[in-house]
């Protein structure tokens, strides 16, 4: 007599049934609605519920109960909702996995190896920076930026360099709104932010000189995917005391070098500098 076959651990008998049945209305409505914000965020409640072909009641409370876990946000002054940051700590579990983080861990490595400071990687989240993976530095002082981190793009090296190659219509979307000024060198004018992006295109780099924490420098350059579309940025940063202003271009040349490196890895074209 044959032994009977043993089902997977954690699989039920229906395992392969995907009828109604077997499927959670109200989750997958939520599931909607939630990947319809990640794909077109900023919009209001009515548009959301016009978009999703939903009672504007049932994605109020879809959102109430995303919101409440993190996984979305509202925005008072203009009365629309985003992805929350909770996404990300979320998606950053598979992020282990693709191919961005894994193949800039090394990268990363060298990076501070070659330049004594904390090298970090980060991607756009809305209007912020969002650190995806970082190596510290064996020095005592450091710049910390753990995973999961958000810094506004104007006010940090990463998202300067991520500024400045932004479509126009993007960049000046978000130019349009408030830019903080954190500090006294905080680069929160619209116009004098633009000029700083220009000569971040010519030179290749993006230098963060205490503008979002003072006694902080960092030191930052853009990775492109295949279309030669910036996707995230690989930077350097450090107290003012081991970065001086002279030592700029000397850390710059290995964050270049580094970021040229992660855009070949994951078979990226390189845009030519303006």
């Amino acid at each position: 007599m044959s032994a009977p076959s043993r089902r997977a651990r954690g699989r039920p008998r229906d395992w392969n049934d995907k009828t109604a049945q077997n499927t959670i209305k109200s989750l997958d409505r939520a599931m909607e609605v939630f990947e319809f914000l990640s794909e077109n965020q900023g919009l209001s409640l009515t548009e959301l519920a016009s978009e999703t072909g939903q009672s504007p009641a049932t994605v109020y409370r879809v959102l109430v109960t995303l919101e409440g876990r993190g996984l979305a946000e509202f925005d008072p002054g203009d009365q629309s909702w985003h992805v929350g940051a909770r996404a990300f700590v979320i998606g950053a579990r598979f992020l282990r996995r693709t191919q961005l983080v894994d193949r800039a861990r090394p990268i990363l490595r060298r990076l501070m190896e070659a330049t004594g400071e904390t090298a970090n990687l980060g991607i756009v989240q809305n209007r912020s920076v969002l650190f995806v993976s970082q190596v510290e530095t064996h020095a005592s002082i450091r710049a910390f930026f753990p995973p999961g981190t958000l810094s506004p793009l104007h006010a940090s090296g990463i998202g300067k360099a991520l500024l400045a190659e932004m479509a126009p219509e993007r960049l000046e979307a978000i130019l349009d709104g408030a830019l903080e000024a954190f500090t006294a060198k905080t680069l929160s004018a619209p116009d004098e932010l633009r000029a700083d992006l220009g000569r971040i295109r010519e030179r290749g780099y993006s230098f963060d000189d205490e503008e979002k924490n003072p006694g902080m420098r960092c030191i930052a350059a853009p990775v492109f995917d295949i279309h030669g579309e910036a996707v995230a940025g690989l930077s350097v940063s450090g107290p003012t005391a081991r970065i001086g202003a002279d030592d700029v271009e000397r850390f710059a040349a290995p964050v270049i070098a580094a970021a040229a490196e992660l855009t070949m890895a994951i078979g990226g074209t390189i845009r030519p500098r303006s």
